[in-house]
């Protein structure tokens, strides 16, 4: 019971964070300059390794589906399965995991670095407020840089799959381009644009709470940076069943 307790407080403590944003993007509005800053080093800095992901992921995918389908002689639908994965799921996902073991690490361990040498007291004892200062911009960032990068990681991953389809399978480009554009549709990029979306604020918002609320030494950075990254993980998998099935709702109604 202690330990669901324990669990109960840290989900209470982290909803007040994200409360806390969302009053104080109300009350003063956003810094663009301060985000701006932040979306350089969430998502600019975050696409040599988006874009790899993404493009080995298409051609992986053109890979397995082709032989998989070739049994039924349907090889020329590979461009539709691939399309369909990198829109609704593998790319929203794939791309939400990548930043989170790169920038939520990186988020993590820079917070937590403030809290343990009192630098996020000196802010609060200066009349600053750490959610201002260190929190809302890097969510809004991540908000806005994670459904770009998404993007980006499906045009990438489409290209890697094309690739594949001509070099190895013996498809026309425009054969593979032509199936894409019959089995995706508007709704599935926008689907997978609004995850991607969700994912950024999880993804960004668990590492900033995973940092202030480090206590103790500086051993105690790395256990943080740790449990941000496993934690950013599993919130984006595990949100991503839910987000799936809402969407699934409400393209339905």
């Amino acid at each position: 019971m202690s330990r669901v307790r324990s669990h109960l407080r840290a989900l209470g403590s982290y909803a007040l964070l994200v409360w806390s944003v969302m009053i104080d993007i109300r009350r003063h509005g956003l810094d663009i300059r301060e985000i701006s800053k932040h979306i350089v080093a969430i998502g600019i800095r975050s696409l040599p390794i988006v874009l790899l992901t993404a493009v080995f992921t298409g051609m992986v995918l053109a890979l397995q589906t082709a032989y998989g389908l070739q049994r039924f002689g349907a090889k020329n639908y590979v461009g539709n399965l691939v399309g369909l994965a990198l829109a609704r799921e593998l790319g929203p996902v794939l791309t939400a995991v990548m930043v989170c073991g790169r920038v939520g690490a990186g988020i993590a361990a820079e917070l937590a670095s403030m809290v343990v040498t009192e630098q996020v007291d000196a802010i609060r004892a200066l009349g600053g407020d750490p959610i201002r200062r260190l929190v809302t911009p890097r969510l809004v960032a991540g908000v806005i840089s994670m459904p770009l990068l998404a993007g980006t990681a499906l045009l990438i991953g489409i290209g890697g799959g094309m690739v594949v389809a001509v070099g190895e399978l013996g498809i026309s480009a425009h054969q593979y381009y032509r199936s894409y554009l019959y089995a995706v549709q508007i709704r599935d990029v926008v689907d997978g644009l609004i995850k991607s979306l969700s994912f950024g604020g999880i993804v960004v918002s668990i590492a900033c709470y995973k940092g202030l609320a480090c206590r103790g030494g500086t051993e105690e950075v790395g256990r943080t940076t740790t449990s941000a990254v496993v934690t950013g993980s599993l919130a984006v998998f595990v949100s991503n069943y839910f987000i799936t099935k809402l969407l699934i709702i409400l393209n339905f109604k």
